[in-house]
């Protein structure tokens, strides 16, 4: 018999590994997620780097520390569980200049705050132990850092859902939240669904559906398109595992850097641009919709006017090849703009407050009956599952969220 019906916006890794969560947690509830792509993981998580973050970054104490270190072992155990590939094949966060070298002790000192496992600082010669082709004065080696295909998991999540009693629906784009007597009703045009319960996890378009349901205009998601270059096979072997720059602490972007991939591929990238519509995977793709909302938005022109020189620095590598390579060979000289092509792009949905401030850490919004996640960027997807138990927490009473 079933008890209540939970609904879901967004078909996403978080919005499905919530959905299973409460599958879980609570037999008996029904769970209908509703997505308006024809297929799940079309966005954020589809374009997703593969990365399984290890919590080097994160601010001690902060939602991304604490869930990051729980849901990277609780994704390397459902894969193992659901024989789904995951490739423990290491990083290396490289110091190429003196200040980088301070920045990266310092980023070392939070790490072991944050019990990143088996992460040391490795020297030139270790450097080239590890990644033959790389050059640095200096890294911190994560040997516990991996890979693995958060599509095939979103999938898996999907089935998981649908064993249990549930529901995905697709093409199904929500259009109107009301709250009623006995639930919410959730529509698209003319077709309503009731559920007693909403969690709403729509990604890029998280602020816009949270309105719907009456909640505060902020924080604002700016689209930021990071773009990729794609190495050719002959000079891809040359990467073993992940290389990356030691980040600025100034942005929640970690810069240029190489990433091998379960499939055999190695990407370089991505570069952090100011797209011009909400899913604008293409320097071509331009919403004036989306385009009028950031404007009216205060925090996006104080944003502007902290980083406008970064932001034309993005910009000239979007454009240029060569540009965009700079970075990268700092760390794999011997990887030019020759050895490179156009890859993939992906659009990372990133918060900004009023103050202009980008904002950092995980943020959900409780409604009454509707929870509504409102920034969730890297490394959601490494901490998806932890993600579920902790909304599913702020819901029951457990966390204050």
């Amino acid at each position: 018999m079933v008890e209540r019906t939970v609904g879901i916006v967004g078909a996403g890794i978080i919005g499905l590994a919530i959905g299973r969560e409460i599958t879980l947690r609570r037999p008996g509830t029904r769970v209908v997620v509703f997505e308006k792509e024809n297929r799940v993981a079309v966005h954020q998580t589809g374009h997703n780097s593969g990365v399984v973050h290890a919590g080097i970054y994160y601010t001690p104490g902060s939602l991304k520390a604490r869930l990051c270190t729980r849901g990277a072992a609780m994704i390397r155990e459902y894969c193992q569980e659901k024989e789904l590939p995951y490739d423990e094949c290491g990083k290396l966060v490289v110091a190429v200049t003196p200040q980088d070298v301070a920045r990266m002790d310092a980023l070392a000192s939070r790490a072991g705050e944050n019990y990143v496992p088996g992460l040391r600082r490795v020297g030139p010669e270790e450097i080239r132990e590890i990644e033959p082709h790389c050059t640095g004065l200096a890294a911190l080696h994560s040997p516990h850092t991996a890979i693995t295909d958060y599509v095939g998991i979103t999938e898996s999540f999907a089935d998981d859902i649908v064993g249990a009693g549930g529901e995905i629906r697709l093409s199904f784009p929500v259009t109107r939240i009301t709250e009623t007597a006995g639930g919410i009703e959730v529509a698209s045009g003319h077709d309503a669904v009731e559920v007693d319960e909403l969690i709403i996890c729509a990604g890029i378009q998280a602020d816009l559906v949270a309105g719907l349901a009456g909640d505060d205009p902020g924080p604002r998601i700016m689209p930021f398109r990071g773009e990729y270059m794609l190495i050719r096979p002959e000079k891809a072997e040359m990467i073993r595992g992940l290389i990356y720059p030691v980040p600025d602490p100034r942005y929640p972007f970690l810069g240029v850097h190489f990433t091998r991939r379960v499939n055999g591929t190695v990407d370089v990238g991505p570069n952090a641009v100011l797209a011009f519509a909400r899913e604008g995977y293409r320097f071509s793709d331009v919403s004036v919709r989306d385009l009028i909302g950031m404007a009216r938005w205060a925090g996006s022109w104080k944003m502007a006017a902290r980083h406008w020189r970064t932001g034309i620095k993005e910009m000239r590598g979007s454009i240029s090849k060569k540009a965009f390579m700079e970075a990268a060979r700092h760390y794999v000289p011997e990887i030019g703009p020759a050895d490179v092509h156009p890859g993939g792009s992906g659009v990372r949905a990133q918060a900004l407050d009023r103050d202009g401030t980008l904002v950092e850490d995980f943020r959900i919004h409780r409604l009454g009956r509707i929870t509504a996640v409102r920034n969730a960027p890297s490394p959601a997807a490494t901490s998806s599952m932890a993600i579920a138990e902790y909304v599913m927490d702020v819901i029951e009473g457990k966390r204050s969220g």
